[in-house]
């Protein structure tokens, strides 16, 4: 079975997990999946991910987080989708929740932050906003 958006269908595993407080979700995995796994890894989102391969399929599963019962990632949601791309300059990357909270951004240097991008003076797709 093929997916039309393998990246939406990681959100809203992530969501509907978090929704029934499990501790760990698994999901197909690719290599752009993983990169934004590593992302949620590094700004704490996520308290770690692996790659484990099930019958010569590689699984990604990741350890949600939770701070006294409540899950970390208070929303995730898909920005760009493949019936309408979202892309901007690296001075229109939105701020999320005032800074508080992240952009998953795609571009021509790799997957990374709103913060990173704007560092590095590249815009691209924005991907997801984590927060």
């Amino acid at each position: 079975m093929s997916l039309s958006d393998p990246i939406g269908d990681m959100i809203s595993r992530v969501k509907n997990a978090q929704a029934r407080n499990h501790k760990k979700v698994d999901l197909p995995s690719s290599n752009f999946k993983s990169k934004i796994a590593d992302i949620l890894k590094n700004e704490g989102f996520i308290k770690d991910f692996k790659i484990n391969a099930v019958d010569k399929k590689p699984i990604l599963s990741l350890e949600l987080k939770y701070h006294s019962g409540n899950p970390v990632i208070s929303a995730f949601e898909r920005v760009s989708k493949p019936g309408r791309r979202i892309f901007s300059s690296a001075e229109g990357l939105p701020k999320i929740n005032n800074g508080l909270g992240i952009a998953i951004v795609s571009t021509p240097k790799g997957v990374m932050t709103d913060i990173d991008a704007r560092k590095q003076r590249v815009g691209g797709e924005i991907i997801c906003k984590v927060f």
